[in-house]
């Protein structure tokens, strides 16, 4: 049986896939996505995708993620957090 430590997060898969799919834009040098876009790429809608990025803001310590602003559709400023 696994003990699960304090430090250790619990995502669910829609959010596993919305990191992979943030961190994989920072690999490219992507700072700002629509949330409509996500929704696209990952076949989700932009409610789905604004909801669960309004989680991961508040409970993921490796990015920082903001709402950027509102121009037909929710942009997220996503960044690596400082260590």
């Amino acid at each position: 049986m696994r003990i699960k430590k304090e430090t250790d997060k619990e995502y669910t898969s829609t959010q596993d896939r919305i990191l992979y799919y943030l961190k994989t834009g920072l690999e490219k040098g992507k700072h700002y996505f629509k949330s409509k876009y996500i929704a696209k790429d990952l076949g989700l809608s932009p409610k789905e995708v604004g909801t669960n990025l309004a989680i991961l803001a508040e409970i993921c310590d490796e990015l920082e993620i903001s709402r950027w602003s509102y121009s037909n559709s929710t942009t997220w400023r996503v960044t690596p957090r400082a260590a």
